[in-house]
């Protein structure tokens, strides 16, 4: 599958000083700064808004990078965004949620890639993937109870499988005590892309080696009930066919 890349955007040096960083702008880009200019293949990268969206949407698992007692962490968990905001599952005793829950927040730095493909050239130095991905720098904070948490949780229920949420019980009191959210505003956020063929070097074309891309996607398999599922109880219809 083929996407269009917008253009890169402005340079960290031309941007305009009176946008506020990473914040759209009046023709839907982000604002880039010297922290989302990739140094490598910068013509692959690119601020615009409905891009990001759609590279976040698409998935729900994301890597949340921090500092920890001086040495670099990154952690796998789950994600969903509302608006120009990403929401970042925890439990109240992990050491991030633990940091973000300051008054200053926690610096981290959120990635998400889709795996589009596997080029493969007929040299291996040339071997590449096609992906989309997006990088997103800020300060979490953890949401407090109330009507945002309720809604980040549903959020982060339905990312997984749309309309969950309300096919569920909600968390109780004990529940909600063990676990928390993390804020994370789109502020400072690019997104990165490859697509197309290998790039074989010309003295390479006449080598005996296939070349091309294998196209990867993702699949779900046919839903199994649980052994303790009341008989009859049907398929959700959001399931069907997913």
């Amino acid at each position: 599958m083929a996407y269009t890349v917008p253009s890169p955007g402005p340079s960290p040096e031309s941007s305009d000083s009176s946008e506020s960083p990473g914040t759209p702008d009046s023709s839907g880009t982000y604002g880039s700064t010297a922290r989302t200019v990739p140094s490598r293949h910068r013509e692959r990268a690119s601020y615009d808004r409905e891009l990001v969206h759609s590279i976040l949407d698409e998935d729900y698992v994301c890597h949340l990078g921090f500092v920890r007692d001086g040495a670099p962490v990154v952690l796998p968990t789950l994600y969903a965004r509302s608006g120009e905001r990403l929401y970042l599952h925890g439990s109240t005793g992990s050491r991030p949620l633990l940091a973000a829950d300051r008054e200053d927040g926690l610096p981290v730095c959120v990635t998400v890639t889709l795996l589009d493909g596997l080029v493969l050239a007929r040299a291996a130095f040339h071997h590449s993937l096609n992906y989309r991905s997006v990088v997103v720098h800020g300060t979490a904070h953890r949401v407090p109870e109330g009507p945002e948490l309720t809604a980040a949780l549903d959020a982060l229920v339905d990312g997984v499988v749309p309309g969950r949420a309300a096919d569920s019980r909600r968390a109780d009191a004990r529940e909600l005590a063990a676990t928390a959210v993390l804020r994370l505003d789109l502020e400072e956020v690019s997104a990165k892309v490859r697509q197309g063929g290998p790039n074989d070097d010309p003295e390479d074309m006449a080598l005996p080696h296939w070349s091309g891309v294998v196209p990867v996607a993702r699949s779900y398999g046919t839903p199994v009930p649980a052994g303790d599922l009341a008989p009859g109880t049907p398929l959700p219809a959001y399931l069907d066919g997913r």
